[in-house]
């Protein structure tokens, strides 16, 4: 099957193409012709299956039709984050470039001012943050009568963060008679009861279910030490060809340390985590997809939606507390039909999270054996500094280079050795509220600037 298979637009499928697709995923595929019907729809997919243009594509043509009112948007996107909404907001641009269509993104940390502006003048395409859009709704600065299509994205995180409250009230103040569209990996009780209550006589269509194993991903355990842990990726780093990768940890400090020695051990490293405000944030990711540095050491706010192309390697520096964040951290690399691999750095005190990721999966992550893997106590704990490793042997490197030696930056390799000491009262924090340290909430503040596509006209 192709796009034009779809019943998609001249214009539409001329944009498509530019981009370089012709054949849609199986999420595109079921969902594209239902949307285009007018039918409420619950897609179910995980992270990579290209969810996004499975309702953006039907979007812009249908929107295609019709004509904006001011503080009356045609169309609002729910999205559970800043980052999440502004990714739309580019897919809409780059899908939508021969339509004259408006659109406005409503986040926070954007100033308000503008955002009002641009709702004055009407937008046809309302992507937003159910935190800030109830902000405007109750300043009465945003109508929803005239919305006549709704997406829920990433219902599960929405969950996870809160939101479902918020959903619900947003949900009693447009029209009762509006198409709904709902995107969710998984589909906990919650939700189900949210698309029952909101969604009417929904088509479900559900591709390659989250908690089953992506095979275009290869997946590890490899057991180590807490104090070798360090000693142990580093190893795996070297032994690795890898072009980009991306590493989680569960705490926003474990980020910050393990960049820092990583950059000392001129690794190419960067960092993303919640207590940076969003232009670092937007920064390091920038650095990260132009391959300035081509390993990032992220928290769980990078976890979900973001879409980087290229990434061969996930490691979890950590065992995630809950195995939802395994599913939704490893899907970071074997996207679109590329290979990809998933190592999970596991110690003694990890024996129940592992458990309880493969119970998720319904697989039994084979262990990698390195022969490094019980390593003795890393150099650069507190109070040891690590000599940085000027040659090291094995594979690694990025793109054509020698697998003797992986990208490093050579200002890494002129960076003092001090290391920040581990905080002795860095312990692990309650689960139910691991989410408020490492996810922003929608009204967190942007320093950054104003992002161009706040509102503006396809095709223009």
């Amino acid at each position: 099957m192709k796009f034009a298979d779809l019943g998609l637009s001249d214009e539409l499928l001329r944009a498509v193409t530019e981009s370089g697709y012709d054949t849609p995923t199986a999420i595109q595929a079921g969902a594209i012709p239902s949307v285009l019907m007018m039918r409420d729809m619950i897609g179910i997919a995980q992270t990579g299956t290209g969810k996004t243009a499975s309702f953006v594509l039907p979007m812009i043509d249908i929107l295609a039709h019709g004509r904006a009112r001011a503080r009356m948007p045609r169309s609002l996107i729910l999205e559970p984050t800043r980052e999440l909404a502004a990714q739309v907001a580019e897919n809409f641009e780059k899908y939508g470039k021969y339509h004259k269509l408006s659109m406005a993104l409503l986040i926070g940390g954007v100033q308000m001012g503008d955002q009002v502006k641009a709702l004055e003048k009407g937008v046809d395409v309302l992507i937003a943050t159910p935190g800030r859009l109830m902000d405007l709704f109750e300043r009465g600065k945003i109508l929803l009568t005239g919305c006549n299509l709704l997406v829920i994205d990433e219902a599960d995180r929405m969950l996870d963060m809160g939101f479902i409250p918020d959903i619900e009230n947003i949900c009693t103040k447009l029209p009762a008679n509006r198409q709904t569209l709902l995107f969710s990996a998984t589909m906990p009780p919650p939700i189900k009861k949210l698309a029952d209550k909101f969604l009417s006589n929904p088509k479900t269509i559900e591709v390659a279910r989250p908690a089953s194993r992506n095979e275009n991903i290869e997946q590890f355990v490899v057991k180590t030490s807490e104090r070798g842990k360090r000693d142990t990726l580093r190893d795996l780093l070297d032994a690795e060809e890898i072009s980009t990768a991306i590493i989680f940890c569960n705490r926003k400090t474990t980020v910050r340390e393990l960049a820092k020695s990583l950059q000392r051990s001129r690794f190419a490293a960067g960092e993303i985590h919640g207590d940076m405000d969003q232009s670092s944030r937007i920064a390091e990711l920038d650095r990260f997809k132009r391959g300035d540095i081509n390993i990032l050491v992220a928290s769980d706010v990078a976890a979900r939606g973001l879409d980087v192309k290229g990434v061969t390697h996930v490691f979890n520096f950590d065992a995630p507390w809950h195995p939802d964040d395994y599913v939704h951290r490893i899907g970071r690399t074997g996207r679109a039909g590329a290979k990809g691999r998933a190592f999970t750095l596991v110690t003694a005190s990890d024996d129940e999270a592992l458990d309880n990721i493969q119970k998720l999966t319904g697989y039994k992550i084979p262990v990698f054996e390195t022969g490094k893997a019980e390593a003795a106590p890393a150099k650069d704990e507190p109070g040891e500094e690590r000599e940085p490793r000027r040659e090291r042997g094995g594979r690694g490197g990025r793109g054509g280079k020698s697998r003797s030696e992986p990208k490093r930056t050579e200002a890494a390799a002129e960076k003092p050795a001090a290391k920040p000491a581990r905080k002795a009262d860095d312990r692990k924090p309650a689960p139910e509220k691991r989410r408020q340290q490492d996810d922003d909430g929608p009204d967190d503040g942007w320093n950054g600037p104003t992002p161009d596509f706040l509102s503006f006209g396809f095709g223009s």
